[in-house]
């Protein structure tokens, strides 16, 4: 009989590695897998929790879990999303276990299912994620303002609630809502580049549209989801948003403002957080000139002016995420900067592995890149584990809250390069435990 306690680390890795390197032996023995994960023979398994005394992780895996079952299945991108929530979770789940990540997460396409119940165009591959249809955008400069809160109780919405039904039913974790933010929103509904020139152009256009988005659409959303789960969680995604995009300040007076505005006065407002804004490393670039260069003085001044950028966004993000301090990938600040961040500010602390550092078709030198990723997660475990150590956290640290944290692969998908990701986790696993020096009895932002 199957089971995933047959798999401990880095076995299941293992297995999915030489599946995907067309292994027939692979794929026979991943098929029994999922037959018993799809037929429930493994759902005691998805009760386990990491320990709270650990360093854990946690993984987007529903485009690798994709890939697998149109592989060994022929279960194609609409069926996967829409059909069977049992499947679905399940799966997700099974192959989460066979990464040897500990901490359980279900996440989708949630950008192209935000837009999907509005009426907006959708692309549907056989065997990747759904998405926006580019050239045939749903709104427009003249008609935004006609756009009518959907029905939350069928298509989308409904399979977005059936999917959180079975991953409360099978983990017991309060289930998390994963939406986009009303900037992305608008940039998958209008376009990117037209909402991109209004920004620059005509941003009180863009504030307005931004506000109904949020007052029409995803308040009414989220009111819909907290009154089936009072207990639930919302998780906004804002890539589109973000500094790297649109600049620091656009970032912090457009895109966090408008999720502060749909937010007022909403009981469940704590509950709710955006934890991807990216590319923090644009607020310290500075313009340098000669005379700069010349005097001690004017670098002196120009390093406290770029920190206090840094620290000013940091504070705006920190305003629509109050559970913990996220490291992206993109972000590319030194991890040492969010640690410090997240002690002074007595918030846990998460790091982002970004899909481009271990995509296998963008390595060039895999020796090197093995190095690399070594370095890195060594310093990423060591700052989560000085942050747990020191910081006011639960007494189970988290680890059955069913949103991301500690160290976090951002995406994993069927083109990932799993030597780098058994690197990673490695580093996870041998992390020893840590003894906390004050420990909070009352989880912050929870129940």
């Amino acid at each position: 009989m199957t089971d995933l306690k047959d798999y401990p680390f880095p076995s299941g890795l293992h297995l999915l590695q030489r599946w995907q390197a067309g292994d027939q032996s692979a794929k026979e023995e991943l098929t029994r897998v999922f037959d018993a994960a799809i037929a429930g023979n493994l759902d005691e398994n998805f009760k386990l929790q990491p320990s709270p005394d650990r360093v854990h992780s946690t993984a987007s895996v529903h485009m690798l879990t994709l890939s697998a079952l149109n592989d060994l299945y022929g279960i194609e991108t609409r069926e996967y999303y829409h059909e069977d929530p049992y499947r679905y979770v399940r799966a997700n789940l099974a192959v989460t276990r066979l990464m040897g990540v500990s901490k359980l997460y279900i996440t989708w396409s949630l950008y192209a299912w935000t837009c999907e119940p509005l009426g907006q165009t959708m692309m549907y591959p056989d065997k990747y994620p759904p998405g926006a249809d580019p050239d045939d955008m749903l709104i427009k400069k003249d008609n935004w303002h006609e756009l009518e809160t959907p029905d939350f109780n069928s298509g989308v919405p409904l399979a977005i609630d059936n999917i959180l039904k079975v991953m409360q039913e099978l983990t017991g974790a309060s289930p998390t809502l994963q939406i986009t933010a009303p900037y992305s929103l608008a940039a998958d509904i209008y376009g990117q580049e037209p909402l991109l020139a209004d920004v620059v152009n005509d941003p009180d256009t863009v504030n307005a549209l931004l506000d109904h988005l949020g007052d029409t659409v995803l308040a009414p959303w989220m009111d819909h989801h907290f009154e089936l789960f009072p207990d639930g969680w919302v998780e906004l995604s804002d890539a589109s948003g973000s500094p790297f995009f649109i600049g620091p300040e656009n970032c912090k007076n457009m895109s966090i403002r408008s999720i502060r505005h749909m937010l007022r006065d909403k009981p469940y407002a704590d509950r709710v957080f955006d934890n991807n804004y990216r590319g923090d490393y644009v607020a310290e670039v500075t313009k340098k000139s000669r005379s700069s260069r010349r005097r001690g003085a004017a670098n002196t001044s120009d390093h406290a002016t770029t920190r206090a950028k840094l620290l000013e966004l940091t504070d705006a993000k920190v305003s629509v995420n109050p559970l913990f301090v996220m490291r992206l990938e993109a972000d590319k600040v030194d991890v040492s900067f969010y640690e410090e961040q997240a002690i002074s500010r007595n918030m846990p602390l998460t790091i982002g592995v970004g899909s481009p550092e271990i995509d296998r078709n963008s390595i060039e030198d895999l020796g090197a890149a093995k190095i690399e990723a070594a370095e890195k997660a060594k310093s990423f475990v060591s700052a989560i584990r000085r942050v747990c150590e020191v910081v006011d956290l639960p007494e189970d640290n988290h680890v059955g809250q069913s949103w991301p944290s500690h160290l976090y692969f951002e995406d994993v998908n069927g083109q990932s390069q799993f030597e780098l990701v058994e690197l990673i986790l490695r580093e996870v696993h041998s992390c020893p435990p840590f003894e906390r020096s004050n420990i909070s009895k009352q989880c912050v932002g929870a129940n």
